[in-house]
C-alpha cells in the first residue's frame, strides 16, 4: 500500500497522489522467477520533470522504526547467527570457539553469538577461548570492556601482548616502527590472525570471524588479517544493525554488569586501534573519520545491493532521508568514497570465509554477489 484516502471524505474531487518507484519494481521483477511470460505493454509519453517525493525514505532501511518489530528482527537475526554457528561447530567437530576480542561492537556481537550457539549445543561457555591481543593502539577502555564481557558470560579469556612479536617482525622486514603507515597497521592485524589460527589448531577449535557487511563493502579489513577466519558470523550484517542487536541484547539483559559494559561499547568510537592512542590514552584512530559515517554507508549499501540503484538515485534518496543531518556535499563525498572502495576492494570479498546471511542483502561470493575483482568504478 503506497497511499490511500481517508474513508467517507467530504471532498468528492480529492485525489490520492503518490510516486511509483519504477526502478525498484524493475529490480524486483528481474529477480521474480514466477513472473508470467505474457504481459501487456502500454506505451505513453510524459515530459520529464522533477518530482517532489512524498513517501517516507527511511534513514536506516535495515532497521525497522517500530520498536516491537525491531526487537523481533534483532532476536531472529541473533538466533539465525547462533544456529548457523552451532551447525558448523557440530559438522567441524570443533572443541572450542576461538575469537579475537577487541572491546568493539563487532567482536562483542560475535562473542554473544558464540554464547548462544553453545547454549543450543548444551555446551559450557568455557568452550569459548576469547583472546585479547593488545599492541600499540589498544586503549584501557576497550580492553576493560572485553574483559568484563568474557568474565560475565563465562568465556575463557587469554591476553597475548603482540607488541614484541610485531616489533621483531618490523626488524625482520626492515620497517621503521616510527613510520605509522599501512605496513605498521596491517602487521598488527595479521599477527593477531596468526595467533588466533594457531591457538585454534592447538585447541582443536575454529576461529570465529567478526568482520561485518559494512566493512566488507568498504574493504575496511586487512587482507589475510581480520579479513580471514574459519567462519564469519557477522559477514551478513551491516554495522548499524550490529549496533541495534547489541543495544537490544543489553536492554533485555538481566546482568547489570554485562549490560553496562555493552552500553559502554555502544558509546565507544568505532576503531581498529592500530595507531597509538592520544596523549591522554583515548582512541586516536576513529574509523568514521576516515571512511565516513556508517549511517550514510549502510543507507547506500542497502539500496545499492537490494535494488541496484545507480549513484544518482542513491544520492537523491539520501538527500530526502538524511538531508537534515548531513549536507549535500557530505552525502556526495561519502557516496563517491563508497563506490570507489566498493569496486577496488572486491578481491577481498572474492575469498571470504563461510558465514550466515540473515538478511536479504549479502556479499557472499558463493552466489549472492558475483562480481569481477577488476571491475571499474568510474
Amino acid at each position: 500500500m503506497l497511499a490511500e484516502n481517508e474513508p467517507f471524505g467530504y471532498d468528492a474531487s480529492a485525489l490520492t497522489v503518490t510516486e511509483v518507484d519504477v526502478a525498484l519494481l524493475a529490480s524486483l521483477r528481474r529477480r521474480n522467477k514466477a513472473e508470467p511470460a505474457v504481459h501487456t505493454t502500454v506505451k505513453f509519453d510524459m515530459p520529464l520533470r522533477e518530482t517532489t517525493l512524498t513517501r517516507k525514505v527511511a534513514e536506516s532501511p535495515f532497521i525497522p522504526d517500530d520498536s516491537t518489530e525491531r526487537a523481533e528482527i534483532c532476536q531472529n537475526t541473533l538466533e539465525i547467527q547462533a544456529r548457523a554457528l552451532a551447525s558448523r561447530i557440530e559438522k567441524a567437530y570443533a572443541k572450542k570457539c576461538v575469537i579475537g576480542i577487541s572491546g568493539g561492537l563487532d567482536s562483542c556481537l560475535a562473542l554473544l553469538v558464540c554464547e548462544r550457539a553453545l547454549d543450543i549445543l548444551c555446551r559450557p561457555h568455557s568452550d569459548i577461548v576469547a583472546i585479547t591481543m593488545p599492541c600499540f593502539g589498544t586503549t584501557s577502555r576497550t580492553r576493560s570492556n572485553a574483559e568484563i564481557i568474557c568474565d560475565e558470560i563465562g568465556a575463557e579469556l587469554r591476553c597475548i601482548n603482540i607488541a614484541e612479536a610485531v616489533s621483531a617482525h618490523f626488524t625482520d622486514i626492515g620497517h621503521d616502527p616510527e613510520r605509522h603507515d599501512v605496513t605498521f597497521e596491517n602487521a598488527q592485524a595479521r599477527e593477531r590472525t596468526q595467533i588466533l589460527m594457531d591457538v585454534a589448531n592447538m585447541e582443536g577449535g575454529m576461529v570465529i570471524g567478526t568482520g561485518d557487511l559494512s566493512e566488507l563493502a568498504l574493504g575496511w579489513a586487512t587482507y589475510n588479517g581480520d579479513h580471514m577466519s574459519m567462519y564469519g558470523v557477522n559477514g551478513g550484517i551491516p554495522k548499524t544493525f550490529i549496533r541495534a542487536i547489541v543495544d537490544y541484547y543489553a536492554s533485555k539483559c538481566e546482568n547489570k554488569k554485562l549490560a553496562d559494559a555493552l552500553f559502554d561499547i555502544l558509546d565507544t568510537p568505532v576503531s581498529p586501534e592500530l595507531l597509538p592512542a592520544d596523549s591522554v590514552g583515548n582512541i586516536a584512530q576513529k574509523t568514521e573519520d576516515l571512511v565516513g559515517p556508517y549511517e550514510i554507508h549502510d543507507f547506500y549499501i542497502f539500496y545499492m545491493l537490494s535494488y541496484g540503484f545507480a549513484p544518482d538515485k542513491l544520492y537523491r534518496l539520501a538527500k530526502y532521508a538524511l538531508g537534515a543531518k548531513y549536507s549535500d556535499e557530505t552525502l556526495k563525498k561519502w557516496l563517491k568514497n563508497l563506490v570507489r572502495r566498493f569496486f577496488a576492494q572486491q578481491f577481498k570479498r572474492s575469498c571470504l570465509p563461510d558465514g550466515p546471511a540473515p538478511l536479504a542483502v549479502s556479499l557472499s561470493p558463493r552466489g549472492a554477489w558475483l562480481m569481477p575483482s577488476d571491475a571499474v568504478a568510474k
